[in-house]
């Protein structure tokens, strides 16, 4: 089984200069809401950082994990921190 933890230790580990926070939307550990901030996906659409994602998380998207929301953007799209 996967938990909020494990995602996000594999998203951060995998996808560079990134912070990732995962919510388990259930509590069954296997349908995430995965929220990332990232430098690396500046000039990047969307399904080319969804990738980045699937790829840092490996096989367990479509397996382990039956669902997975993701939210990708870089830090100037957040906007300056208040």
């Amino acid at each position: 089984m996967f938990d909020a933890g494990k995602i996000q230790e594999l998203v951060e580990l995998g996808i560079p200069e990134s912070k990732a926070e995962v919510r388990d939307m259930t509590g069954t550990q296997d349908h995430f809401e995965l929220k990332v901030v990232s430098t690396a996906f500046e000039g990047k659409n969307l399904v080319a950082r969804h990738r980045m994602v699937y790829a840092a998380i490996g096989p367990a998207v479509g397996g382990e994990i039956h669902a997975l929301t993701i939210q990708a953007h870089t830090p100037n799209e957040l906007g300056p921190k208040n």
